[in-house]
């Protein structure tokens, strides 16, 4: 497919700094990824949209970035607020417009707010709406966060999903390997699989007001698109219950819990045994 125009991309100078980023970055992806990339067709060729992505390996922005740049679209990517501390790292993010997401602080309306104007100036914009790489068994997209389904629904703009496959080979998610034990495998290439599907319809979602109920049912939407086009990708069915990373997380500590209520029954009965 052909590459399209960056008028659409804006600023100049933004643009600029974008394409000295590809010179250094473009090389080393080549290096260890056989890209595939598919869906480009699907992509808007004017104004602003979202591109909703998986996330199964800590190099998926950097793959999918190389994708996303390659269609004409380059993106601008919600990221830790941390990686904009990095020497020279941070210095690029910030030339290249990406967006810093300060979690769980007073500024984590910037990223909602920056995400909006750039959609509404005609950019792509990047979301994981997982928020953080998945903890699925076996690598399917986890529920989402509702983020990406507010900016959408508040903005009108299309939501592109997209999955990328593969990655995980190079450098496993929290270093699970496929022994079970943290390993990079590095060389040779791996195939790396991106690809977008056709824009989600949110179109019932369009006019209501934004209740919980109302984002939450968008993201399901947003989510089961995702993982339709990775399941694409597969070749595999993908599980019939979505992993819940919350639930998963209150069911630990109500495991916990109960394993401490049963050792503590275990000493009581002990100490009266002993006082008899």
């Amino acid at each position: 497919m052909a590459r399209r125009s960056y008028a659409s991309f804006g600023n100049a100078d933004y643009g600029i700094w974008y394409r000295f980023a590809a010179v250094l970055v473009k090389p080393v992806t080549t290096a260890l990824v056989k890209p595939d990339w598919r869906g480009w067709e699907h992509l808007p060729k004017e104004g602003g949209f979202i591109a909703a992505v998986n996330h199964n390996s800590i190099i998926d922005p950097v793959v999918y970035a190389h994708w996303q740049y390659n269609s004409g679209r380059p993106p601008r990517i919600l990221g830790k607020s941390s990686l904009f501390s990095i020497p020279f790292i941070g210095f690029m993010l910030r030339k290249t417009g990406q967006i810093p997401v300060f979690r769980e602080s007073t500024d984590a309306a910037q990223a909602f707010r920056a995400a909006i104007d750039a959609v509404n100036g005609g950019q792509c914009v990047q979301f994981y709406p997982e928020g953080t790489l998945t903890r699925d068994p076996d690598l399917w997209p986890m529920t989402g966060k509702s983020g990406v389904a507010r900016v959408a629904l508040m903005t009108g703009a299309p939501v592109i999903p997209v999955a990328h496959w593969g990655a995980h080979e190079i450098i496993p998610p929290y270093g699970r390997g496929a022994s079970g034990k943290g390993k990079f495998n590095l060389f040779p290439r791996h195939r790396v699989t991106v690809a977008a599907g056709p824009a989600v319809d949110l179109s019932k979602y369009q006019d209501q007001e934004l209740t919980p109920q109302v984002l939450k049912d968008a993201t399901e939407d947003i989510m089961e698109a995702i993982t339709a086009v990775l399941a694409g990708i597969r070749g595999e069915e993908p599980p019939a219950e979505r992993y819940d990373m919350r639930a998963a997380a209150r069911h630990r500590a109500e495991a916990a819990a109960a394993e401490r209520q049963r050792a503590a029954g275990k000493r009581y009965n002990g100490d009266e045994e002993a006082g008899k």
